[in-house]
């Protein structure tokens, strides 16, 4: 057996080979990855990269048209679905429910369950436990969206894009329920748009593209091997007419970006020429700057 085939031993859940085919579309093809327990893996990409195609298939809710999904080692069995936890991208909730009375139905749909007020406090929903949750704000309903996935103690938590939609506070605070779910020794499995997020949350992520896995590991790591420590930013028309690009000069579509491992002499070059320095930034380069570099678009395009 060659390495490529061999189990992971070391994984929570595993994708081998990963293809999903519709008419006419590769949604996704050839994906492979494990995700170790305790561990926050995220799955990055454009909208119809096959992110959410992937997440259905480990979630159970799509067969793969080729290729394997292991949990603990083996196929998926019967007694997977009491071992996740699933918050969709899209969740439709009872009408006329309170959000108590919607924990409780779910609660009753598995045979192990979590405490229920530790679950209250956990997703911060004692205020709102006799609301109905057609009156929730979106920040509240993602709160009563994360407690129905965790309502029957998960092993694995699948997060579909979880904080799309909310503001930047209610993100944030969204974030740190993560963080907390983590420390409670939960693997979590993710997709996201936001940059911020995967690398405040994710050991390990995988940018996904057409459908394939173009990079794989842990975000600063990536960042690390594939940039400088610094990039420093201006607007296009701020560089001097007829003066050429150095080699470490990149033009994007509005502003000039140049890497580089100091500062100082960057900017001491900048003045030299007569650019403008009005609007100049000095950045750590990052995961967007990453997919830009290795797909020539924005990651949300």
């Amino acid at each position: 057996m060659d390495t490529a085939a061999r189990t992971d031993q070391t994984a929570l859940i595993e994708a081998r080979a990963l293809c999903k085919h519709f008419p006419g579309v590769k949604a996704v093809d050839g994906i492979s990855f494990s995700v170790r327990p305790g561990q926050c893996f995220g799955l990055l990409g454009p909208n119809g990269a096959g992110k959410t195609t992937t997440l259905e298939m480990l979630e159970g809710i799509q067969a793969p048209t080729s290729g394997e999904i292991l949990f603990r080692g083996a196929p998926l069995g019967a007694d997977f679905r009491e071992a996740i936890g699933i918050q969709f991208q899209a969740t439709a909730l009872q009408d006329f429910q309170t959000v108590g009375e919607s924990l409780s139905m779910f609660a009753r749909l598995y045979r192990r369950t979590t405490d229920r007020d530790e679950l209250v406090r956990l997703c911060n929903l004692g205020e709102i436990l006799s609301r109905d949750t057609r009156k929730l704000s979106g920040g509240q309903r993602q709160r009563l969206l994360l407690a129905i996935a965790l309502v029957n103690d998960p092993e694995l938590v699948f997060l579909d894009e979880p904080t799309t939609g909310l503001d930047p506070q209610s993100r944030r605070n969204f974030w740190g329920l993560i963080e907390t779910v983590r420390a409670r020794g939960k693997t979590v499995l993710l997709t996201t748009h936001y940059m911020e997020e995967a690398e405040r949350l994710c050991d390990e992520i995988a940018i996904v593209d057409h459908g394939r896995i173009i990079i794989q590991g842990a975000p600063r790591t990536l960042v690390r091997e594939h940039f400088p420590p610094a990039v420093v930013r201006l607007p296009a028309d701020a560089w001097p007419a007829g003066e050429p690009l150095p080699d470490y000069a990149r033009q994007a579509e509005h502003e000039i970006e140049l890497h580089t491992d100091q500062v100082p002499p960057v900017l001491d070059y900048l003045e030299r020429i007569g650019a403008g320095l009005t609007a100049l930034r000095v950045e750590t380069p990052s995961l967007e700057d990453l997919f830009l570099k290795l797909t020539g678009h924005s990651l949300r395009a």
